[in-house]
């Protein structure tokens, strides 16, 4: 089973990077003027980031869509400094995945639009530095995780059949998604423990 492994895909927010929603929701609340749950029902309750990681809609239309709820216009910019203060680096995972990439490939897969991967070098200096240029977002494939098309398009753009992949992600649903997709899954709790099944899988 270890030896099959070619590559690891990663999910970036909650394993790669610290989510941190209350930074990116206090931005937004400054620029639109709009209280903060009305933010955050703007962007979770409404459904419009579900639509938006899904592909649904374009990253233009859910710019729209977005400054409508809040009653302002939500520059491109704007979302993209929102979403960088929301994001910190986990350097101690990001030095696992650095040794894994010496003798396997790495990429990552997150539940985003594709305004986070077009511009993840602005919004994760560190990851799109290991990472760049295989990071990849569920929107760009049609469907978010843990839907099966998510991982199998991923790999159809990599290359690697799922069987030779192992996926990594802090939630349960996509861990099984990527299970039943074929995929080998692993649901990370810590860098601690994820060092651990790394090396037991002879991935470092």
């Amino acid at each position: 089973m270890t030896a099959s492994i070619t590559l690891v895909l990663f999910d970036m927010e909650g394993v790669l990077s610290h989510y941190d929603r209350s930074a990116r929701v206090a931005y937004l609340s400054a620029v639109s003027g709009q209280a903060p749950e009305t933010v955050r029902h703007a962007i979770w309750e409404s459904g419009l980031e579900a639509r938006a990681d899904a592909g649904q809609i374009s990253d233009d239309e859910y710019l729209s869509a977005l400054g409508d709820l809040l009653s302002c216009r939500v520059s491109r910019d704007d979302w993209l400094a929102a979403r960088r203060a929301s994001i910190t680096p986990n350097t101690e995972v990001l030095a696992l995945a650095a040794k894994v990439a010496e003798r396997h490939r790495i990429a990552v897969l997150t539940n985003n639009c594709c305004l986070v991967a077009d511009h993840i070098g602005y919004l994760n200096p560190a990851v799109a530095r290991l990472f760049c240029p295989h990071v990849y977002a569920s929107a760009s494939f049609g469907a978010a995780k843990p839907a099966a098309q998510t991982y199998l398009r991923c790999l159809e753009q990599l290359g690697v059949g799922a069987a030779e992949t192992l996926f990594i992600d802090d939630t349960h649903a996509n861990v099984a998604g990527a299970i039943a997709a074929g995929l080998h899954g692993y649901k990370f709790v810590g860098a601690e423990v994820l060092s651990e099944e790394l090396e037991r899988r002879r991935l470092t």
